[in-house]
Formats: C-alpha cells, structure tokens, sequence
C-alpha cells in the first residue's frame, strides 16, 4: 500500500488536517494532526487513528503501524523535531 493511499484514506474518514505518513514494505509510520484529540486519551486517540486501518492490516497489507498524534497547536511545535521524511 502506497504512502498516500493511507494519507488519502485517513484524511477522508477522520477529517485530520494533516497527516504524513512514512516506511517501507509493511511497516509504516503515522503523523495525525487534528484538534479532536485535545480531549482524547492516549488510547483513544490511537484506537481513533487504526480504526480505518484495521481493514488493510487484517488483509496483511499493512503489518507494524507507529502512530504519533498531536493537536494543531502541539504539531506547530512538534513537527521541527518530527518533520515526515
């Protein structure tokens, strides 16, 4: 699975306003920016983000999935250290 299929899918059933997306093979890493994890706890906003992926991981398309979230104002902060590459 390609690295924007997974933006495009995310940013379309979560409305995120940004997300990055970087790995290889089956492995991938995900940056998801949106204020709606504000009053999420750390495993909503995990189960949040995997919940459109869990598709494409039971398929075996997608295998290890790291995901990072952060608010609007936390990634203007953040994303100097955590620039998608």
């Amino acid at each position: 699975m390609e690295h924007q299929q997974i933006e495009i899918l995310l940013k379309d059933k979560l409305g995120l306003a940004e997300v990055h997306v970087s790995g290889e093979g089956s492995h991938f890493q995900v940056i998801a920016v949106s204020d709606q994890f504000a009053d999420m706890s750390r495993v909503k906003k995990q189960q949040f983000v995997y919940a459109p992926l869990a598709e494409k991981i039971a398929e075996g398309v997608m295998h290890a999935v790291s995901i990072k979230t952060f608010t609007e104002s936390q990634w203007q902060r953040e994303k100097l250290f955590n620039l998608p590459q």
